[in-house]
């Protein structure tokens, strides 16, 4: 009879969930560090036939490596899925116990695709870009209090000199950050060779490139364009119902949020430098969509052409992500 394990993952634990015959027959509890992972996998000697996790934060990642390396089917699935699978169940409690066993119900009636763990050198390319994405907001975020400190004339010069050497030693961590991305791809000629095909598109450069190329380059190839722009969280949200409820079109934001937040200022230049996005966005808006709608549109083209970079090896070359129609004069 299969077994379908649910894994309820925690910061310091671990709550696990075996579902065998259509119902839950024990729940067991690991600590979450490396030993309590091998204590899980030797505890259940036979091979599951799937194990569900959620992507929480980073506590699910050295777990499911571990279980993928076992051997184990291992699904990792988004965390939004699993809540609207938890209100269809009607689940009135939680509990990391009944969490897990929810888990374990979700493996056995939906049978989830099987998460493959990412290579290791793209694991730390990942790592390194989410670092640099979170200095270079922090970074923005002193050199705008600086604008509003040397705005007053009454202000300390100490303060100014503060926040003067604390936007520097952000330059050099940036800097050293970017500098070890940069001999990690060199290590990989096929990471520079993908890191030059999207260098190809207006509006990215080399800092932006290793940002996409960190986010991009973990996903399995096999995935359409489609459910990539679903990974980005750039896909559109309907709300229609009957004849009176009828909203706009908002993107979901249920993905990744460093890949969303990667494409923003690439996409705003190309609107700017590449006649084929400048076209589209215009057109879209002649159309009365606001800016902000047109710029997610050029986002998700961008996102498409991007991952055909990865996926098929080839240079970005906008001419086949838009129609010339938009370009036409009126």
């Amino acid at each position: 009879m299969e077994e379908y394990l649910g894994i309820d993952v925690g910061a310091k634990s671990v709550v696990v969930c075996v579902r065998r015959g259509g119902r839950s027959i024990r729940t067991q509890t690991f600590s979450q560090t490396p030993e309590g992972h091998r204590a899980l996998i030797e505890h259940h000697a036979g091979r599951p036939a799937g194990v569900v996790l959620e992507a929480t934060g980073v506590y699910y990642l050295d777990l499911a490596v571990t279980l993928f390396r076992a051997g184990w089917p291992v699904a990792v699935i988004n965390p939004r899925s699993f809540h609207h699978f938890a209100k269809l169940k009607l689940s009135r409690s939680k509990t990391d116990g009944a969490d897990a066993a929810l888990l374990a119900e979700y493996g056995e009636c939906m049978k989830p695709a099987l998460w493959q763990a990412p290579n290791e050198d793209l694991m730390n390319l990942r790592d390194i870009g989410r670092q640099i994405n979170r200095l270079t907001v922090t970074r923005t975020q002193a050199k705008n209090r600086l604008h509003a400190l040397r705005a007053k004339s009454t202000t300390l010069a100490l303060l100014i000199e503060d926040e003067i050497e604390g936007i520097e030693r952000l330059d050099r961590r940036i800097e050293r950050l970017a500098s070890v991305a940069r001999e990690l791809i060199l290590q990989h000629p096929d990471y520079q060779q993908l890191l030059n095909h999207m260098q190809q598109a207006k509006g990215i450069g080399e800092a932006s490139a290793i940002a996409l190329l960190a986010e991009l380059a973990v996903l399995p190839r096999e995935l359409k364009s489609a459910q990539v722009t679903r990974q980005a969280g750039l896909d559109v949200r309907l709300c229609q119902s009957g004849s009176s409820v009828s909203k706009p079109g908002r993107i979901s934001k249920a993905g990744n949020a460093y890949l969303r937040g990667a494409l923003y200022m690439p996409a705003l230049s190309a609107v700017c430098h590449d006649p084929n996005a400048k076209a589209f966005y215009e057109t879209l808006q002649k159309r009365g969509k606001k800016k902000i709608q047109a710029l997610c549109a050029v986002m998700r083209k961008y996102l498409t052409g991007l991952w055909a970079c990865i996926k098929l090896n080839v240079p970005f070359n906008s001419n086949l992500l838009f129609s010339p129609i938009h370009a036409k004069k009126p």
